[in-house]
């Protein structure tokens, strides 16, 4: 394991030397990506780390990061900085998304979405209701306690018929 660790960042240092000496030597060659391409960078980093050391596990913070860069090349394209208020609602969904990638990374798919899907959910009802309460999000309007009311509601119904599965 400890080799195959040692040829994956092997790898990922090569590749990341090579695109930045080109860039230097060569200015204009290779496309010029904007500060918000250095974050999701990182997650894509960590997501080939993972991939090529076999720790299905760095999904999970390889999607916070390249999700948090996605956010902010969104912000930073379209000037709407005071979305933050809201937006960081999506967070908890980067890591649901990160765990039901690494659970089909690592032969555990349903566990994965099980464990993951319950995160992106409340995270798009984070959304919506924060979303909704700063005026982001006309589409909910006044009626984003109802999304409250179905998350409590689902929670309750959760704790009253627990899954049969022990996974």
């Amino acid at each position: 394991m400890r080799r195959r660790s040692s040829l994956g960042i092997g790898l990922v240092l090569i590749m990341v030397g090579a695109w930045l000496l080109v860039d230097r030597w060569m200015p204009g060659l290779l496309p010029h990506f904007t500060w918000p391409w250095t974050i999701i960078g990182a997650g894509a980093f960590l997501l080939l780390l993972g991939l090529l050391t076999g720790e299905p596990g760095l999904a999970v913070p390889a999607c916070i990061v390249g999700g948090i860069g996605g956010l902010l090349y969104w912000q930073d394209a379209t000037g709407n900085w005071d979305s933050w208020s809201y937006v960081w609602a999506l967070i908890p969904g980067f890591v649901g998304v990160g765990i039901a990638l690494s659970g089909l990374l690592s032969g555990e798919f349903r566990k994965g979405i099980r464990e993951g899907g319950g995160l992106i959910l409340i995270s798009m009802i984070l959304f919506a209701v924060f979303g909704s309460f700063f005026g982001a999000l006309g589409l909910v309007g006044n009626y984003w306690p109802v999304l409250l009311i179905l998350l409590g509601l689902l929670m309750l119904i959760r704790a009253l018929f627990p899954s049969r599965q022990t996974n």
